[in-house]
């Protein structure tokens, strides 16, 4: 299993040592929205490097991760946590796709 305290650390090392931002976060964000709509485009050309776009995508929000002081591992295992236990209805969107609709419970609101 990989370490992703170590990969937010390894991302951040990676950053300073090439000079890369550290300061502006809005920008970060921009960065890493790029990175996923690279990974869409190439996606809608044929899947050959969506792979790659999605870990520059990784590799932003590691570094936002680190800079901000979040623990991302401790954050999506208690995410998930969460989601495994929300409930959901099956729904039908306007054109006729099904849709999945959370059910809002006292203990997940």
């Amino acid at each position: 299993m990989i370490d992703l305290k170590k990969l937010q650390k390894e991302v951040m090392r990676n950053k300073v040592e090439k000079g890369f931002n550290l300061t502006d976060t809005a920008l970060e964000f921009c960065r890493a929205h790029e990175e996923l709509s690279e990974a869409f485009s190439k996606f809608n050309k044929g899947k050959d490097g969506v792979a790659e776009e999605f870990a520059d995508v990784m590799i932003f929000i590691l570094g936002m991760c680190e800079n901000m002081g979040f623990d991302l591992e401790k954050e999506l295992v208690r995410k998930i946590k969460i989601n495994k236990n929300r409930k959901y209805k099956k729904g039908k969107s306007p054109d006729g796709k099904d849709i999945f609709i959370r059910i809002k419970t006292k203990l997940d609101p």
